[in-house]
């Protein structure tokens, strides 16, 4: 392994300054980097950012996953360059042609884009011990060198893509603050304003800009409006001012102050950290798109087309389940009493299931980190030219749809979803503070136990029982005085639901 090129000298031969040199920068570097990250959960701690601070754990779980992947293919590296095949098996399901016909002691060495390199002597290696069979390596050591930074690659673009989305959606559903705080002013008790108050349907402008027109009478065009609605004022000011009452009206009816926005951002949130990862689908994604990379069949630039119809097809239903909630209203009355009230359902949504919307979004951020991941990864390691980067004509269209996907997502797909998700059947347990969240689930975990335990004497279950429920009442009380949430209504719902 000594070899008369520096190219292939061991650490045997090599200056003592070059090795602790080199050691120095990569360790500096992994405890800058993990000493970020630590203070950045400190912060986020002392913020009470409790949703972000669990999605930053998330990163950090990705990260041990790509450790562990680097582990496991630096110690297999020599196994993975013995396991011989036919060279017949190696001109199969190509992403590029072979210029020439390789000699079957160099062909597996050197790469199709120009990178005649060895990594490692075992490289070599590996050859000798296949060609004495006839035979090639299955993968050589650049490849799996190549391969090892595009899993690297593909995971940081996917989790800087995703805290860009939230990013850029919360800050536009922050803006919505001011409706809350503009309908908080008005002042108004939601009870008497049922009781004293006529609305006219039609004229109520929720209706008449969500269910009107061509849209009325036309199912198809009801979507179409839909559709093009995704692209400007996905939500006004009418469409939260009424959702924001169909979710207090069926959910805290005790608490019209509710506040609603507050809500909603705590909700995000908590769906930020399922977002960050890589779930096992993905990854299944991840390797169907390698195997179908064949060169001739453009898999790249068609895959481009994936997220862009999901991602338009979700605005779109979104959009719709608003005006389902007018549509729902104006059939029903031509004129109410007190204020116009949507009736949340989930029957508005694909499969009666609010949640596959973020299964959708998850994968929608997914793919659109994966295109620009591939792009440069293509590009810096074999270069523009390469064949599997494919033609102009076919990378500038996947460069506009990625940049497209992420502008839609998060300036009108991820708003759209944080408001119109709460308008399900069942609202989520972000709609307690985290304290009061706290406390139910240790209450809800004290009765557990005392009902485990309640065999050990009859009598002992009588006395017991009193004692937890007034104790639990206790604590629901003092946690309801720190802010006038619907705790009192809600909690025995929350329960059921979480367990």
């Amino acid at each position: 392994m000594a070899g008369g090129g520096q190219e292939g000298t061991t650490l045997e031969y090599t200056p003592t300054w070059v090795v602790a040199v080199v050691c120095t920068v990569i360790v500096a570097i992994s405890l800058g980097a993990e000493r970020l990250l630590h203070y950045t959960g400190k912060y986020l701690k002392k913020k009470n950012q409790k949703p972000l601070y669990e999605a930053l754990l998330k990163v950090k779980e990705e990260l041990m996953l790509l450790g562990f992947i680097s582990l496991m293919l630096t110690v297999s590296q020599g196994r993975i360059v013995n396991i011989c095949v036919s060279p017949d098996a190696m001109k199969a399901l190509l992403p590029c042609s072979l210029p020439a016909e390789p000699s079957a002691g160099e062909g597996s060495l050197t790469a199709p884009g120009g990178h005649h390199r060895r990594l490692l002597a075992e490289g070599a290696a590996g050859v000798g011990y296949c060609a004495a069979r006839n035979k090639v390596p299955l993968l050589s050591l650049e490849g799996l060198h190549h391969l090892h930074i595009f899993i690297f690659v593909l995971a940081i673009v996917h989790v800087v893509f995703s805290v860009t989305t939230i990013v850029f959606g919360s800050a536009k559903i922050r803006k919505w603050r001011k409706w809350e705080e503009s309908i908080s002013k008005d002042n108004y008790d939601t009870q008497e304003a049922l009781k004293h108050k006529v609305t006219q349907v039609h004229q109520h402008e929720f209706i008449k800009k969500r269910f009107s027109g061509f849209a009325k009478h036309s199912a198809f065009m009801g979507w179409v409006h839909c559709f093009f609605k995704q692209f400007h004022a996905s939500v006004t000011k009418e469409d939260y001012a009424a959702l924001r009452l169909g979710f207090i009206m069926t959910h805290c009816r005790g608490n019209p102050k509710f506040n609603f926005h507050k809500y909603m951002i705590r909700a995000l949130e908590d769906d930020f950290k399922k977002v960050v990862g890589i779930s096992w689908y993905l990854w299944i994604f991840v390797v169907i798109f390698l195997l179908l990379n064949v060169k001739g069949w453009h898999t790249y630039f068609w895959i481009a087309f994936i997220p862009f119809i999901l991602l338009l097809a979700v605005g779109t239903k979104l959009e719709h389940v608003i005006t389902q909630l007018a549509q729902e209203v104006a059939e029903k009355h031509v004129a109410i009493e007190g204020e116009l009230v949507v009736q949340p359902s989930d029957n508005h949504f694909w499969f009666r299931r609010p949640r596959i919307v973020l299964i959708f979004i998850h994968f929608i951020l997914f793919q659109n980190a994966f295109e620009i991941a591939f792009f440069f990864w293509i590009w810096v390691q074999y270069g523009f030219d390469s064949c599997i980067m494919g033609r102009v004509q076919y990378i500038i269209p996947r460069l506009i749809i990625s940049v497209f996907i992420q502008v839609l997502c998060s300036y009108s797909t991820l708003p759209l979803y944080a408001l119109v998700t709460q308008m399900g059947t069942h609202f989520k347990k972000s709609i307690f503070d985290e304290h009061v969240q706290v406390g139910l689930l240790g209450w809800a975990n004290t009765a557990k136990r005392n009902k485990g335990a309640g065999s050990a004497a009859a009598a002992g279950d009588g006395s017991s029982k009193p004692g937890n429920g007034s104790t639990g009442g206790i604590q629901m009380a003092g946690l309801g005085k720190r802010e006038p949430t619907p705790v009192a209504q809600q909690s025995n719902v929350e329960i059921s639901t979480g367990s």
